[in-house]
């Protein structure tokens, strides 16, 4: 998320690219959102931090920045962050990164564990002293975001790969993606299982031996104290048989950004398929430009798709019955 979107050698962004068929889907976004990065992956939301807004107040918890590169493999993909620790303002610390001593290291020449297999977890540490646009303050925030990675989904070989391009969650379900916190599909910091797994609460548990019910309790607080925060779900790599990597999360960074604070009405989203991915959307422009329903809403195939969609405008048509409705309630789970 501290990302601007890669765009293609034209400018556009590519939305996704179907790997049965090899179509492309691209969107174009003239100008993108000013990016004012506060933390990467580690946020102290300290009680001493907050107010009485009911939303959470974060600040970073770390002096550098562990960023993974394992998604830059060729030039020009990220030009800010190349041009960032190609000529940065202090030593930099690269590791898993193919570089002789005395000279320039580039983030995209990976190490190789086997000839023609490069290590799929190669690192930068950078200070954030020297990230442009720094903020060094405690924010609110308005939206919290979670992250899941997953494989490809067909209607022939099924898998959890079902999640649209952003959902959005309620806090109880929000909390309990919080208490799984799932490594998912292709981790790079995993090699040696397969399909989903989970980091557990917080993701530090060699930290918080035997104190699983302690800390389940503080972020359950989290939750039930700010509750003007709202919460959404993105997926990364794969949308059903489109390989989108982080897309979607970039997309949707750009969605709500110029979207604002603004509630979801109850005709703009409907329940997902499975209960624990909160409501998917029925629809979603950006800049004026529609992006394809499957991707908001994952359906197995364009044939199954169209049918399902003649099907659903024609119950609109007819129906009377009432959209389901979002409560700004939260409901809470023990």
């Amino acid at each position: 998320m501290l990302e601007l979107p890669h765009r293609d050698i034209d400018g556009r962004l590519v939305l996704g690219e179907n790997l049965i068929t090899g179509e492309r889907r691209h969107v174009e976004i003239p100008r993108l959102c000013r990016l004012l990065p506060v933390t990467d992956d580690m946020a102290l939301c300290h009680p001493s931090l907050q107010d009485h807004e009911r939303k959470m107040r974060v600040t970073d918890a770390e002096d550098a920045w562990f960023l993974r590169v394992n998604h830059i493999n060729n030039y020009g993909i990220d030009v800010p962050l190349e041009r960032l620790t190609a000529q940065p303002e202090l030593p930099l610390l690269f590791l898993n990164i193919d570089a002789a001593p005395n000279s320039r290291a580039l983030i995209w020449e990976h190490i190789q564990d086997a000839p023609g297999v490069p290590c799929p977890n190669p690192r930068v540490i950078v200070p954030r002293s020297i990230v442009p646009d720094i903020v060094n303050e405690a924010v609110t925030v308005d939206i919290r975001s979670f992250g899941v990675r997953t494989p490809p989904c067909t209607s022939e070989h099924p898998s959890y790969g079902i999640i649209g391009l952003f959902h959005v969650l309620p806090s109880a379900i929000a909390w309990l993606w919080r208490l799984v916190a799932p490594r998912g599909h292709a981790n790079p910091s995993i090699v040696d299982t397969a399909g989903m797994t989970s980091e557990g609460v917080g993701s530090y548990w060699p930290f918080a031996t035997g104190r699983r019910v302690d800390q389940a309790n503080l972020l359950l607080r989290q939750f039930q104290e700010h509750t003007r925060t709202s919460y959404i779900l993105c997926p990364n790599q794969h949308i059903g048989a489109w390989k989108v990597g982080f897309m979607p999360q970039w997309i949707t960074r750009e969605y709500l950004s110029r979207r604002g604070n603004a509630q979801f009405k109850a005709n703009q989203v409907q329940p997902a398929r499975c209960p624990l991915l909160g409501y998917a959307l029925y629809q979603l422009a950006v800049e004026g430009q529609p992006i394809a329903r499957w991707f908001c809403r994952w359906i197995p195939s364009q044939k199954w798709a169209r049918r399902r969609m003649i099907k659903e405008h024609r119950s609109c048509m007819t129906s009377s019955a009432p959209v389901w409705p979002i409560s700004t309630t939260p409901t809470w789970t023990r």
